[in-house]
């Protein structure tokens, strides 16, 4: 057997390395029973690697690629035209060209037509898509002119496109080669693609099919339209026939050419009923033997089905998993955290772990996010409105999405039915809490929040000195055990009951206001400059850091260079650094446990690289004069008082008006003194963490020393007890490390969705449209006012570069970008709602802000001049700044 040119039958998924994606694929297809492939064979990337990467000249271009830009499209065209072209002019070796010759008789001879197809190495796999960056050639025939087409193909690796998306997705040039598949072409009467998954909705149970006469290549590249017939168990539902002027077909000289499809058939179905229903169960055939959903091209010719083609879909979100039978309803707890991140392995065993000593669930795994069963909830009358509503306070979206799966009346006649989890409060239910409730409420001690905090930071000091030199299966006891002290505070019913107490205050303050005096959002401003409100807090006291830095020109000419392996000594050289670095570490001890997505115990925390806060610094430096954490204090203060004593005494002229104002002025005092706490609690969670992290990460290096893994960071890819186990053994496979690393790098890439089914269906949720104007960007309104300003597009905060008045345009927010908002002045987030931290904050700041605006970050243009409706809850573009 050669190594250069291999048949299909000695080919399968294991050759990936060998003839790429598309030709493992079509190997593998060929050795199911009842699927019809044509024959067909592939030159392999070892015969590739000998021609294209063996000729020096050839190679010394190739490596020239890597100095080039992807957004460089001059010197890529360049490039690439002299690369193509010496790789067309190379001679074919002769034991390579008589390999292919005897595949072509074994064919049934040189006349015989094929279609030549590159198949890269990195093409139709789980975790990337290079379909379609490659050439294909049709209806080619003769020895030379397949010949001809390889060269061809293999020149298709360096196509302008081709080269730049390799560029733009890191993919090394010479990392990624080319196979070419050679396959006998059948005429058909009718081709087109199948999706086992419906590719827009994601729904597993749907097989979409598009259909059209002739060559499939009409639609696929936009020649014509084609049919869409929509199959479910053996079901027709769904038919949509296209009007059909133009097929494809092979051209008697070699090629293809278009032909007009007669009047008569331009509107006919291309596939009978019966048709259709057979492509379904082939295609569902084809998707048990791959185990996931497949798109599928495929031909009719002489009424037989001949596949041509199977490739995973890249696209589809991970469906939760479920084993009784019954239909589910998933919601993102991502979210409701504002994290739509992935969470590597490491960090979500600890979110279990948290989640297992509260006694609750954490949620299924999809994707490598959680996502929480709402199908008893659903299913139950009591608990379904109740869920809405208090889901209606964090994502808006989300619960218009399940108002959307209740029209679904046969998938909810199915829906999984249990215990619900609204009333979980711990072992001691909801009394204790409604008791503390009541007391706080009468009683209205401004004491009360420092005592909480004081008491939990009292456990966070004896945690410190619990696992300090503790080492091995001693540290993971202590941080295990910890967790018992979390679930204790988590349940304390005097704290869950402040928390309350501040929300339910603002709820009151907002409902009344607006009742009686037609003002809306009256709690925004009386909250201002609260009490104990560490997350905005953070932004002002990192405003004082900055003060010191801007003392020390020295300093700030560093910071713009700053590395994180070198920032303290680097900082220690320079006139000025040691007050600086004293300043910031000091920053560090009350706030370095932040970082962004902090819920990840892996995610790198402040403490650990400090040049996170060096754009924020260097900001607040341009943008404010000295003392502007004072000014902001002061004035949140002062326009609060005012606030409440306006409507005071608008409420003591109104009919019992001195009975209003004196419930109200309770309820404004309560937001004065409780509101504040409701961002402690995540908070102290990463009070812990910091810990936690700053020990394992000892333990990981101590691990490297020994050589079991390669580097601290591996660590994240394991679960708390597989590291545990690591270890105290010693033992590790390391293709572990690999392939969960590259499955959480695809994981990363794919879009969350806020409600998917267990049928893999995701619902959308939609706002109602509305006073709006024509053209706005619907969202919810989480922070009064109105603003116009410049859009400034941040996805990561340590890439902020904002300027004062600029408008922050996101997908989500956390308190760890609290910072941030002192120097902007409106806020736009793609998820969230009205109690979520980002919401929170902007208000705390006295921001415009509407949340849930769905694709925010890609129908705003960064520098786009925006208006921000922060009452009635849209955004709209008013033009380039």
């Amino acid at each position: 057997m050669s190594a250069y040119v291999l048949g299909f039958h000695d080919i399968d998924k294991s050759a990936i390395g060998l003839v790429g994606g598309k030709g493992a694929n079509l190997g593998e297809l060929s050795g199911i029973d009842g699927v019809n492939v044509p024959y067909g064979f592939c030159v392999t990337t070892d015969a590739y690697r000998e021609v294209v990467e063996g000729d020096a000249a050839i190679g010394a271009m190739i490596d020239g690629l890597a100095g080039l830009r992807a957004d460089d499209r001059e010197a890529i065209a360049a490039a690439c035209t002299r690369l193509r072209a010496a790789i067309e002019a190379l001679d074919v070796p002769a034991g390579i060209g008589r390999d292919i010759l005897d595949h072509l008789r074994r064919a049934g001879g040189e006349d015989v037509p094929f279609a030549v197809r590159s198949s890269a190495t990195a093409e139709d796999l789980p975790s990337s898509s290079f379909a379609g960056q490659q050439d294909t050639y049709l209806n080619v025939r003769g020895t030379a002119a397949v010949l001809d087409a390889v060269r061809r193909c293999w020149a298709s690796l360096f196509t302008d496109r081709a080269t730049a998306y390799r560029i733009q997705n890191g993919f090394d040039h010479r990392a990624v080669r080319l196979s070419v598949v050679v396959q006998r072409m059948v005429f058909p009467e009718a081709a087109g693609i199948m999706f086992t998954a419906d590719p827009i909705s994601g729904n597993r149970t749907v097989v979409s099919i598009d259909a059209g006469f002739g060559l499939g290549e009409a639609f696929v590249s936009g020649l014509v339209n084609a049919d869409n017939y929509r199959v479910r168990a053996g079901r027709i539902i769904e038919k949509r026939v296209a009007t059909k002027t133009m097929e494809m077909h092979a051209s008697p000289t070699g090629g293809t050419e278009e032909r007009p499809i007669e009047p008569a058939r331009q509107n006919a179905q291309t596939l009978g009923d019966e048709q259709i229903l057979l492509l379904e169960r082939l295609g569902r055939q084809i998707e048990a033997h791959f185990g996931a959903p497949q798109d599928i091209e495929w031909a009719l010719f002489e009424g037989t089905f001949h596949v041509l083609q199977s490739r995973p879909i890249t696209t589809l979100y991970p469906v939760p998993p479920t084993h009784d039978g019954k239909n589910h309803v998933f919601v993102s707890y991502g979210h409701r955290q504002m994290m739509t991140d992935a969470f590597a392995p490491l960090g979500l065993s600890f979110f279990t772990l948290l989640h297992d000593k509260l006694g609750r669930t954490a949620g299924v795994v999809a994707g490598n996010r959680f996502y929480k069963d709402v199908s008893a909830e659903l299913a139950s009358l009591w608990a379904r409105p109740a869920m809405i509503k208090s889901l209606q306070q964090v994502d808006a979206l989300m619960a218009n999405a399940l108002r959307a799966v209740l029209t679904h009346k046969d998938f909810i006649g199915s829906l999984a039915r249990g215990k619900t989890s609204m009333l979980d409060f711990g072992e001691g239910g909801l009394m204790p809490i409604a008791r503390q409730y009541l007391k706080l409420a009468r009683e209205d001690d401004p004491r009360v929040v420092p005592d909480l905090i004081a008491h939990t930071e009292a456990t966070v000091e004896r945690l410190r000195q619990n696992i300090a030199g503790k080492t091995g299966d001693e540290l993971f006891e202590v941080i295990i055990d910890d967790h018992d002290v979390l679930s204790e505070l988590t349940f304390d019913p005097r704290s869950v009951a402040a928390a309350f107490l501040g929300i339910q205050s603002v709820n009151w303050v907002n409902k009344h206001m607006d009742d009686w005096l037609g003002v809306k959002n009256a709690a925004d401003a009386v909250g201002r400059s609260a009490d104990h409100n560490v997350v905005a807090a953070m932004g002002l006291d990192l405003l004082e850091v900055s003060d010191i830095v801007r003392r020390h020109p020295d300093v700030v000419r560093y910071l713009k260079t700053a590395r994180r392996e070198t920032f303290y000594s680097g900082l220690a050289e320079v006139k000025g650094g040691e007050t600086v670095r004293v300043a910031l570490q000091n920053y560090l001890r009350l706030y370095g446990m932040h970082c962004t997505g902090d819920i990840d115990i892996t995610r790198t925390r402040w403490t650990e690289d400090p040049t996170l806060l060096v754009p924020l610094l260097l900001g607040n430096i341009e943008n404010f004069a000295p003392g502007e954490a004072r000014r902001k204090a002061e004035g949140g203060r002062a326009l609060a008082e005012q606030t409440i004593n306006d409507l005071l005494a608008r409420l003591r002229k109104l009919p019992g008006g001195s009975g209003k104002a004196k419930k109200a002025a309770k309820k404004m005092s309560l937001i004065r003194h409780f509101i504040g706490y409701r961002e402690y609690s995540k908070h102290s969670l990463l009070l812990r963490y910091e810990i936690y992290k700053q020990a394992l990460m000892r333990e990981a290096a101590l691990l490297v020393d020994r050589g079991v893994i390669k580097e601290p960071e591996d660590v994240y890819f394991l679960s708390i007890e597989e590291f545990r186990k690591v270890v105290n053994t010693g033992e590790l496979d390391y293709t572990l490390i690999t392939s969960r690393r590259e499955a959480h790098e695809v994981y990363q890439k794919l879009t969350p969705p806020r409600v998917i089914t267990s049928e893999g269906e995701v619902i959308s949720g939609e706002y109602e449209p509305g006073n709006r104007p024509e053209g706005a960007l619907s969202g919810s309104p989480v922070s009064s006012g109105v603003v116009e300003g410049r859009a400034r597009l941040v996805l990561k905060m340590d890439e902020a570069d904002v300027q004062e008045g600029d408008i922050l345009v996101t997908v989500f927010t956390d308190p760890s970008w609290s910072p941030l908002f002192v120097s902007v002045k409106g806020l736009v987030m793609e998820v969230g709602g009205v109690m979520t931290h980002g919401a929170v904050v902007a208000r705390e700041y006295g921001l415009p802000a509407v949340a849930g605006v769905e694709d925010a970050t890609k129908r705003i243009k960064d520098g786009q001049l925006i208006r921000v409706n922060g009452d009635e809850g849209y955004v709209e573009i008013l033009g380039d700044a």
